[in-house]
């Protein structure tokens, strides 16, 4: 099976209020959340103590780091790396012509993979944080509910991930007007601070970030890891582009999402200046005490929207992955037939479920969650500048100065920020590095494998004109019947027809040679459905073409073809799929033993593309065979 390449122009979504909308709720839940947690990791690494120097330049660095990274660095730069519509990593990886494990493309290669592999260990954590950083706003008020946070934090994680099986489409509409009551909200209440202390926009001037980094001694690269804390939604900002386009992402950001978190970052600032000594977390001290219960309702809710962008990014990123051949096949469903990027994967969801539940279990409190969260997501930020000076270079072909510039700007602030965070391996961080080097594995693991088995498949593999020059010559016998052999290769003699004549000793009279290809627009007229090549004496090589809407339906799609002999009934037709088991070759050294085990149980279970089809069981065989690797 193939997928069919896919025009840039047919992706881009159009920019309009409601898909402006739509982005609030699908791409900026997380980023939107981030000030419940960011000044509260900075003042516990403070100590909860601030001059007002040094809480205008931890604000200078939250400022700048916005708009250097995600205003210019990913709005301007990295969405303008689409891969046919497709953002995230693992698109900009294949957009540079990285896709191979040997040779020059390797290093970046392994890059981009293991920068994907790090958000899904990122990715089980960011729910967790978020949730529990909302509901730990009660404690402000009363400490009577403190043994039932972490609980009720599972429940409404639970209830998350069941809700993804509805399509990004549905939660978007639904979410993108709570989030903006929430960006609005915060950007009410950071305007209250700032009336008290309007001295705090001062740290819009970069001079204060800069002195604050050069006199802060031990406690700088502790600030430094908790600001970063304000961006840890960017990356999956870029997976998300295929939801939703990257004009909508753009708008949003500029319009509504940036204004709002500056604003609460600063009347935050202004309260740690006023009070000089502070404890807790000055996101809900910045509130009147009477808005605190609606306000954690109100958090609550945004922060399982948070949860949002990056369950739909680790969709975008698994299809890619499976589409590149970095995973095995899995049951994706569309949500939407309107957008290609709109899905759900059911095993995706359920194992982010299980990780994000076990994390929020095991940890409790998102203080305890605050030093293992970033760890993965800057060292992806840092290993996407990497490939995104490539794309200026190869893709682009700017000139190598102004690439230069470009990348040593975003090279300087992802090295700031990735050393800040190497601090937390000890205290956390170690857990989404370890989840991300499991994915890593997995998918090095699967490409290795496969590559091996399509190498076996083709060196078993007849020559076309030798079959048929045989056939011909009437030494392999036909019997009655219709043959339709399901088939990823492009090739005019499949090997399932050649291992099906060497198993029977004969071949029937009609066979069909069949390759399925989805095209991205959501239908394809009947007309354009099948294309048929007429080989040889009764077979014919035909391409069946679906849109990604479509449940695909062979039968039916073979049934208006025209350029078939008419005798021919399709009716009666036996469809034949492979089912491969995957053994050691003696003397091979091609996978370990152990990663042999891994990859043969990945090959075992991986989604069969005949049980993507509505064939008849009656008239669907399964042919195993043994392949040596």
């Amino acid at each position: 099976m193939t997928t069919s390449d896919r025009s840039p122009s047919k992706t881009l979504k159009s920019t309009t209020p409601l898909a402006a909308l739509t982005a609030l709720g699908i791409v900026y839940g997380d980023l939107g959340t981030s000030p419940l947690y960011t000044l509260q990791t900075v003042v516990l690494a403070m100590g909860g103590r601030f001059t007002p120097e040094s809480a205008l330049g931890v604000l200078s660095l939250i400022v700048w780091t916005l708009i250097i990274t995600i205003s210019v660095k990913y709005c301007v730069f990295v969405m303008r790396a689409d891969n046919h519509g497709e953002g995230g990593i693992l698109a900009l990886m294949s957009l540079i012509g990285a896709n191979t494990l040997k040779g020059r493309g390797a290093l970046l290669t392994m890059m981009g993979l293991l920068g994907a592999a790090l958000l899904y260990g990122d990715g089980a954590i960011t729910p967790a944080i978020s949730v529990l950083s909302a509901l730990e706003g009660v404690n402000i008020v009363t400490s009577a509910m403190k043994p039932f946070i972490m609980p009720l934090a599972v429940v409404i994680l639970f209830g998350l991930f069941v809700l993804q099986k509805f399509g990004t489409a549905i939660i978007g509409r639904a979410f993108g007007p709570i989030m903006l009551v929430w960006f609005v909200t915060i950007a009410v209440l950071g305007v209250g601070g700032i009336v008290r202390r309007p001295d705090v926009l001062a740290a819009v001037f970069p001079g204060y970030a800069i002195s604050f980094l050069a006199h802060s001694g031990a406690v700088g690269p502790l600030v430094v890891g908790g600001v970063f804390l304000c961006i840890t939604g960017g990356e999956a900002l870029y997976a998300d582009m295929g939801h939703i386009g990257r004009f909508p992402i753009r708008l949003s950001w500029y319009a509504v999402v940036l204004p709002a978190l500056l604003l609460s970052y600063a009347g935050q600032t202004a309260l740690l200046i006023q009070k000089g000594t502070i404890q807790g977390n000055p996101f809900f001290q910045l509130a009147p005490a009477w808005s605190i219960y609606p306000l954690v309702v109100l958090a609550t809710l945004a922060t399982i929207i948070a949860s949002q962008a990056i369950i739909t990014g680790a969709f975008s990123m698994t299809r890619q992955a499976m589409q590149l051949s970095w995973l095995p096949a899995m049951r994706i469903r569309q949500t939407s037939n309107q957008a290609y990027g709109q899905i759900y994967v059911p095993t995706v969801n359920w194992l982010l479920m299980a990780a994000t539940i076990g994390i929020t279990i095991g940890f409790g409190s998102s203080d305890r969650l605050a030093g293992a969260y970033g760890t993965a997501v800057s060292t992806t930020m840092l290993l996407t500048t990497v490939l995104l000076y490539t794309a200026m270079r190869r893709v682009w072909r700017w000139p190598p100065a102004v690439c230069a510039g470009i990348g040593a700007v975003f090279l300087i602030v992802d090295l700031g920020f990735f050393s800040a965070n190497l601090l937390k391996i000890l205290d956390g961080g170690w857990l989404p590095l370890t989840l991300g080097a499991l994915v890593f594995f997995i998918m090095t693991t699967w490409r290795t494998g496969v590559d091996v088995v399509r190498k076996r498949v083709t060196e078993s593999s007849t020559e076309p004109e030798a079959f048929f020059a045989v056939l011909d010559e009437g030494k392999i016998p036909r019997v009655p019947g219709t043959a339709i052999f399901l088939t990823r290769t492009t090739q005019r003699m499949p090997p399932l027809m050649a291992d099906h004549i060497k198993h029977m000793g004969a071949l029937q009279r009609n066979v069909i040679a069949l390759s399925v290809v989805f095209e991205e627009q959501p239908h394809v007229d009947e007309e354009s459905r099948c294309s048929v090549e007429h080989l040889t004496h009764g077979i014919w090589r035909m391409t069946a073409r679906f849109g990604f809407f479509e449940t695909p339906d062979l039968q039916t799609a073979l049934s208006h073809i025209g350029a078939l002999d008419p005798s021919i009934d399709l009716k009666s037709a036996v469809f034949f799929g492979t089912r491969d088991l995957v053994v050691h070759r003696p003397g091979s050294r091609v996978l370990s033993h152990g990663r042999l085990a891994v990859f043969a149980f990945l090959y075992r279970n991986a989604l069969k593309f005949v049980d993507r089809f509505h064939l008849p069981p009656e008239n669907s065989v399964e042919i195993a065979r043994q392949i040596e690797i």
